[in-house]
């Protein structure tokens, strides 16, 4: 069965850091570009971060800038999202998903419909 399984989120003070993880069954993420995608209650779903399956190409919203890191580890076939200096407007569920790009191993897509696969979405809450 073909499932991506996001984990880590949870209930943050501002300033605090989560680690985000997203591991994927029943298939090789080794052919696939990330995207981490972020919904807040009432506005659109969000591209936050995405990697390439080279993992030589990444993006980061300018919101996010300076302060997640995205990382991949094709040998326990998850990618990461290392999340700093969180702040209230960071709260959302937080979903990851996989595009099949095996022609373009540096491509990545900010649209979150070219996305094959969604994991379940984990909650992240930064309040004090």
């Amino acid at each position: 069965q073909v499932q991506l399984v996001e984990s880590g989120g949870g209930l943050v003070a501002p300033g605090g850091s989560l680690r985000l993880s997203c591991t994927a069954s029943g298939f090789s993420l080794d052919d696939y570009a990330i995207g981490w995608f972020r919904q807040a209650p009432g506005k659109e779903r969000e591209a936050v971060s995405c990697i390439s399956s080279s993992a030589e190409s990444t993006y980061y919203a300018d919101s996010v800038k300076g302060r997640f890191t995205i990382s991949r580890d094709n040998a326990k076939n998850t990618v990461y999202l290392q999340m700093n200096s969180l702040k209230p407007e960071d709260t959302g569920v937080y979903y990851c998903a996989a595009d099949y790009t095996v022609h373009s191993v540096n491509y990545y897509s900010l649209y979150w419909a070219e996305y094959d696969y969604w994991g379940q979405g984990t909650q992240v809450t930064v309040s004090s």
